[in-house]
């Protein structure tokens, strides 16, 4: 028998979810939690509903930019090609319209190995996400590479566009005059009318001193990273694994 109950569960030993864990005690109080859970409820509050352009708060409209992807199957190989106008990417009126920008094309001649973190996460709750919203990903990268990188990851719940010509990475702030690609998350709504609406935008860079943590809460690696008595360090991920 256990010589100890914890919670009521034989066996279980103090870690630091539990108020014994040396030091914890401030980090994991109901006050601590409650605070922090508040701050974030009320940022996504505020998200949902600021009005970006100073009167629609579904934010102001933006170009029907056009995209090119492939078949839905990856392993159908890279064509036929077609174009897909940012409208068209909703699959009805009052749902929303999440894109991430992957770092990968123009002078980043490789994959983002953060994005890729992002992007294989996104993969596998991608049927979650379809229940309340249309999802993409798209990149200056031409088809064929970013649809093999998709294969490299095993990608196939997602779609993935290919900026093509357009200059929607440019005017969404994830990529500069120069090509350098930057990874942006961005959610567009649409009219009745057909009206695209930039929603919202978020980038990693949250200051000059606070580097990589603009869109952290898109990753559960960092958050199960977070739980353990080391931390997330200053890990990174790469693409060999």
């Amino acid at each position: 028998m256990p010589d100890k109950l914890w919670d009521g569960h034989p066996g279980r030993t103090p870690c630091c979810g539990t108020p014994d864990w040396p030091g914890n005690q401030r980090a994991t109080s109901p006050p601590a939690k409650s605070c922090a859970w508040t701050r974030s409820t009320s940022c996504a509050i505020a998200r949902r509903s600021r009005p970006s352009d100073g009167r629609s708060p579904q934010g102001p409209p933006v170009d029907d930019y056009v995209f090119v992807e492939g078949p839905a199957d990856l392993d159908a190989g890279d064509t036929p090609v077609r174009e897909v106008a940012l409208s068209g990417l909703f699959s009805a009126p009052d749902r929303a319209l999440i894109v991430y920008h992957l770092m990968y094309g123009k002078l980043q001649t490789d994959p983002c190995p953060m994005c890729t973190l992002w992007i294989d996460g996104f993969n596998g709750i991608a049927h979650h996400i379809a229940r309340n919203a249309d999802f993409a990903v798209a990149a200056a990268a031409d088809l064929p590479a970013l649809r093999q990188h998709a294969r490299n990851r095993g990608w196939h719940r997602l779609r993935l566009l290919s900026c093509g010509d357009s200059t929607f990475k440019y005017d969404l702030g994830s990529e500069d005059k120069d090509g350098e690609q930057d990874s942006t998350v961005s959610v567009f709504t649409r009219d009745g009318d057909g009206t695209v609406r930039h929603c919202y935008s978020a980038h990693p860079r949250m200051a000059d001193d606070i580097d990589q943590r603009g869109i952290d809460l898109l990753a559960p690696v960092w958050h199960l990273l977070d739980l353990t008595p080391q931390g997330r360090g200053d890990w990174y991920a790469s693409l060999d694994y």
